[in-house]
């Protein structure tokens, strides 16, 4: 064992992570693989797109490539009762969650930074495509006695996974490390290629790991069949256009299958959870000029002292809008756009932005 620093890196058989934990192994870091297996739906557990037998065995093919250990935990329950959980009582109430989120907090920075943190390591790294920096002077907001770590976007922005990382704390930040974030996705798989990684060409997975060949409708009428609720569709008006099949198979902002007919295209505008109404209108009458979050993380350990104009994206592939974002108390802030969005979506995060830094952000509230 030599004298320099241990980090954990998270895998998962896929091309970023086996390529991060090369880069740090190049770097040399003492570096240590874990795979978490994570809960699926009894019977279909070789459709989970994190930790399937495949993946698994790519994984560990990795580690010993690399000649780094390999660990697999176990994490079916913690992740059950946290991630899936969230992802059924989001719906239940209305909103159209985001378990990656939920994940990030509780699972890879949460239980994954424990067990890594517990065998000696000085950190953790992952996959995701973002920086990290400790900043220049100590701003306002900073933990008191210690320099702030700020969470920066990854220089390739079409691959900037900053979005989901703004949950983490400052301590999380100290013992984070992302090697991918200074690096286009197409210089990982090259990479990967120099390396000599079977995992060049592997196609990145984009659903959810746990919902597996199933849709998140199907995937809610077997685990949460009372969400299955029909009702009225109705105009701004009031009137009754049509019927709806429940309210969380649908999000704000769609227009595909509403099976209504119209002389003009119709968006879902709002749900109306007292009524098990869904609303919907035309596009020149979407739109919202402001939201409330809560549970929102200031990244710098504390809120700013007054408000801030900021860029704010309210879903991970959302264009970034301009907001003045004002800090509430209870956790909570408010932001009022320049121009209004049409899919401020409950249930979402509004995530802030200082130019390439991440402010931090917070859950989208409904009306």
């Amino acid at each position: 064992m030599t004298n320099q620093p241990t980090v954990v890196i998270a895998m998962s058989g896929g091309v970023d992570s086996s390529v991060a934990a090369a880069l740090l192994k190049e770097q040399g870091y003492n570096v240590i693989g874990m795979m978490l297996r994570l809960w699926s739906e009894p019977g279909r557990e070789s459709e989970n797109r994190c930790c399937t037998v495949d993946s698994m065995s790519l994984a560990r093919r990795i580690a010993a490539q690399l000649d780094i250990p390999f660990y697999a935990l176990d994490a079916k329950n913690v992740f059950r009762e946290t991630v899936v959980q969230h992802f059924i009582e989001g719906y239940q109430a209305g909103v159209t969650p985001n378990p990656c989120l939920v994940c990030n907090r509780k699972i890879r920075w949460g239980f994954l930074l424990e067990q890594a943190l517990a065998l000696g390591a000085d950190f953790m790294a992952t996959g995701h495509y973002a920086r990290v920096k400790t900043a220049d002077g100590r701003p306002k907001t900073a933990v008191s006695g210690r320099r702030s770590i700020e969470l920066l976007k990854a220089l390739d922005d079409r691959k900037d996974q900053s979005y989901v990382l703004h949950v983490l704390t400052q301590e999380q930040l100290r013992h984070a490390r992302f090697p991918l974030g200074a690096y286009t996705k197409d210089e990982v798989r090259r990479m990967a290629g120099e390396f000599g990684l079977p995992v060049a060409s592997r196609a990145d997975s984009q659903d959810l790991c746990f919902l597996g060949d199933s849709s998140y409708g199907e995937f809610l009428q077997r685990n949460a069949p009372q969400v299955v609720n029909p009702g009225p569709i109705l105009n701004t008006r009031g009137e009754v256009i049509g019927q709806h099949r429940g309210l969380a198979f649908y999000t704000i902002g769609q227009r595909r299958g509403l099976g209504i007919a119209a002389a003009h295209p119709l968006y879902v505008q709002e749900k109306d959870l007292a009524r098990n109404a869904l609303i919907v209108a035309p596009l020149e009458e979407l739109g919202r000029s402001e939201l409330t979050a809560s549970e929102v993380n200031w990244i710098a350990g504390a809120p700013p002292e007054a408000p801030l104009r900021a860029e704010v994206k309210i879903r991970y592939k959302a264009r970034p809008s301009w907001g003045l974002v004002t800090p509430l108390l209870g956790g909570r802030a408010h932001v009022r756009f320049e121009e209004p969005l049409r899919d401020i979506t409950p249930g979402q995060a509004a995530v802030f932005y200082d130019g390439e830094v991440c402010l931090g952000g917070g859950i989208i509230e409904g009306e």
